[in-house]
């Protein structure tokens, strides 16, 4: 987490950009990237260069003697961020407008720039030479601070930071999944180090993020000392799609600053025909868009067979049993419609995950989990495709807390039911915890539907058109409430009136004495 002086700088950057009329949280958090990838780039080539000296291995600078840009050739060294950052105000924007942007977009070619791919069409955006010498010092101040935390993951905490700074809704329906929610379905679906993991809506990539720190915290001996699994780690692990660049950009920016070298973060409407990706993926983890504009006649027709709507909730749904392999496991958000909407398209795709898959888990969230950006009701659907069946009874939970004031201001409070959740989920595949028959009966199986948690089996299910909404199913336990005798109320009320009489008795006479 950002804390302390480092926040106060990160907070400082953002206003630079805010007074100098640059207001769109994207379009700072992009052109923050740029200049992040483009100090980066500096950095990185430093030291690529003491290591080869070091080596005795030959090294060819991307910042040549020559650089040619369009038809004129200039010195390479005047593109490093050590040098320009220095330059008059003036000179240095004239520099990084008409020399370092275009210099970084045509880096695709470079083989050794894992980043360059994602900043093919970067716009130079910042409006005058006073407001990119200001970015520039508070940006070096930040990495001063970074280089000087001992924390393994700062830059990662710095671009999540900057990340929690976009706090209104896409265009098409896109908010970003709070951090703990992400992280608590990471835990629930327990990344193994051979997974292949997708997000077909990845947006800044916090599914594919979480993913990784996951594995790295504990499977960091399986995976970072076996070169095959580091490989996979690096370069064939993660998979992300979205339809808005800018997005990806940031999205790519982010899991590299989670120290993934090579992420598969790509343009794609994952709905239509240009998605080929079947029985792919080993997980999934996802918060499709609920809403937005959607053209019915580029979806794929495998979807529209599953379930024929234009709700891209339930056709995300359709996708993911298609992308993932015989076995795979998801984990996704989905808003509350879908688990008791009445429509044929919502019965058939419940339909397909509990009498085709295993549907393991419904998980209730309180509205307010998605506040400021929405205030939209939503459950998170746990299931793994076996294109056979296998759900026999799903387990219910309905939470009440996730450690955040369910307001807009979304405060820390005490009241958090996640860890709860994380142990129960795991206790299920024990027979105790499905069963109910371990000691002391705490097992999931012998949990009244009074409580947060509860089976509910298939039949039942089923009798209910699939219906998947938790108050169809959990029991509300009503209390007797005992009150006293009425002549024992009408008592208490004679007592007070007196008392109050016998005040404004006393209040009366001291106005009397004062006058």
């Amino acid at each position: 987490m950002v804390t302390g002086e480092l926040k106060n700088r990160i907070d400082g950057l953002w206003e630079i950009f805010w007074t100098g009329g640059l207001t769109n949280p994207l379009d700072v958090i992009e052109q923050i990237t740029y200049l992040m990838f483009i100090r980066d780039l500096d950095d990185s080539d430093n030291l690529r260069a003491k290591e080869s000296a070091m080596l005795g291995l030959p090294f060819t600078s991307v910042f040549a003697d020559e650089v040619t840009l369009g038809d004129r050739k200039i010195d390479g060294r005047q593109l490093k961020w050590s040098v320009f950052r220095d330059f008059p105000a003036g000179r240095m924007y004239s520099v990084m407008q008409e020399w370092v942007f275009p210099f970084i977009k045509n880096l695709h070619g470079d083989k050794n720039s894992a980043y360059s791919k994602y900043m093919d069409d970067a716009i130079f955006k910042l409006p005058t030479p006073l407001m990119l010498s200001k970015v520039v010092d508070a940006l070096d101040e930040i990495y001063k601070l970074m280089n000087e935390n001992q924390s393994s993951d700062v830059r990662g905490d710095v671009y999540e930071y900057l990340l929690s700074k976009i706090a209104s809704a896409g265009v098409n329906g896109q908010f970003r999944t709070p951090r703990h929610i992400t992280r608590m379905m990471v835990e629930l679906t327990d990344p193994k180090a051979d997974d292949v993991i997708a997000d077909p809506a990845c947006g800044t990539s916090g599914f594919l993020v979480s993913a990784a720190e996951y594995l790295k915290e504990n499977r960091k001996q399986e995976i970072f000392f076996d070169r095959e699994k580091k490989d996979h780690y690096m370069n064939r692990m993660f998979h992300g799609y979205d339809m808005d660049r800018t997005m990806l950009r940031i999205g790519a920016m982010n899991m590299m600053t989670h120290g993934i070298d090579n992420p598969f973060i790509e343009y794609r409407d994952s709905l239509s025909d240009q998605n080929p990706d079947k029985d792919k993926y080993s997980l999934i983890l996802a918060n499709p868009p609920f809403k937005g504009s959607l053209d019915a006649e580029i979806v794929s027709q495998d979807l529209l067979k599953v379930c024929k709507t234009k709700k891209t909730e339930l056709l995300f749904l359709a996708l993911f049993l298609r992308m993932l392999r015989v076995g795979g496991r998801c984990a996704c958000i989905v808003p509350d419609g879908v688990l008791f909407g009445s429509s044929t398209a919502h019965k058939a795709i419940r339909k397909a995950l509990i009498e085709e898959n295993r549907l393991e888990a419904v998980i209730s969230m309180p509205s307010g989990v998605f506040k400021p950006y929405a205030g939209v009701s939503t459950g998170i659907l746990i299931f793994t495709k076996t294109g056979h069946g296998g759900t026999d009874k799903v387990w219910f939970y309905d939470m009440q807390a996730d450690g955040y004031s369910l307001d807009d201001k979304r405060s820390p409070v005490a009241e958090n039911d996640i860890p709860d959740i994380i142990k129960r989920f795991r206790n299920l595949a024990s027979p105790s915890g499905r069963g109910g028959d371990a000691e002391g009966g705490d097992g999931e199986g012998a949990r009244k539907r009074t409580e947060k948690s509860f089976f509910v089996p298939k039949d039942e299910i089923v009798g209910n058109d699939y219906d998947l909404s938790i108050n169809k199913y959990k029991q509300t336990e009503y209390k007797p409430v005992e009150y006293p005798p009425t002549g024992e109320i009408m008592a208490e009320l004679r007592s007070l009136e007196a008392e109050i009489k016998t005040a404004m008795d006393e209040l009366e006479t001291m106005l009397e004495e004062k006058n």
